[in-house]
């Protein structure tokens, strides 16, 4: 039996789940999970796709939600993978961006939240952190975390305790919390 929620959060990765259910509690906003594989449309646009993932999830799930998509961008790799982020880390990995790093390390994590409901216009909220990719790998977290080290920050998303108050997720989830608090009243 699942219990009361305010939005649901739809996806197939757990663990962001996880990170946002615990984020948003700090907001007195209940999270729900429902999961479920995700249409993931092929763009160049991060918006895009967050739109085209929260059409999907509120058809499969007929109550009001949230889906996250992120997208780790490397300005000297062109971008790259950016919204490839998933695909990428699936097929080469923390190793394979480490191999294609050299001298400029300096990259950024986006976040967007998009929330879906009966209305069926999907409303996007953008979260970004600035930061580098590690010269190793480091620490025991899921994704790039082990690699991707926050401005202002000397270890890596993995390594360090206070993710979940500075990272891209939670920027994008305060300006989605900020907005629905707004919507309840």
């Amino acid at each position: 039996m699942q219990e009361w929620s305010d939005v649901n959060f739809v996806s197939s990765n757990k663990h962001k789940y996880l990170e946002a259910k615990q984020i948003l509690s700090n907001f007195g906003i209940k999270l729900g999970f429902f999961q479920a594989k995700l249409l993931e449309i092929q763009s160049n646009s991060l918006s895009e796709i967050a739109k085209q993932k929260a059409l999907d999830a509120f058809s499969k799930c007929k109550r009001p939600i949230i889906i996250e998509d992120d997208a780790l961008v490397i300005p000297a790799l062109g971008g790259f993978p950016g919204p490839y982020s998933s695909y990428v880390f699936d097929t080469i990995g923390n190793k394979g961006i480490m191999e294609l790093v050299k001298k400029n390390r300096t990259a950024k994590f986006y976040a967007t939240i998009s929330y879906c409901d009966r209305k069926k216009k999907p409303i996007l909220f953008e979260g970004i952190t600035p930061g580098k990719i590690a010269t190793k790998i480091s620490g025991k977290g899921w994704g790039y975390d082990p690699i991707f080290v926050p401005q202002g920050k000397t270890k890596t998303y993995a390594q360090i305790s206070d993710k979940n108050t500075l990272s891209h997720r939670y920027r994008a989830l305060v300006k989605f919390a900020s907005w629905f608090a707004h919507k309840q009243r």
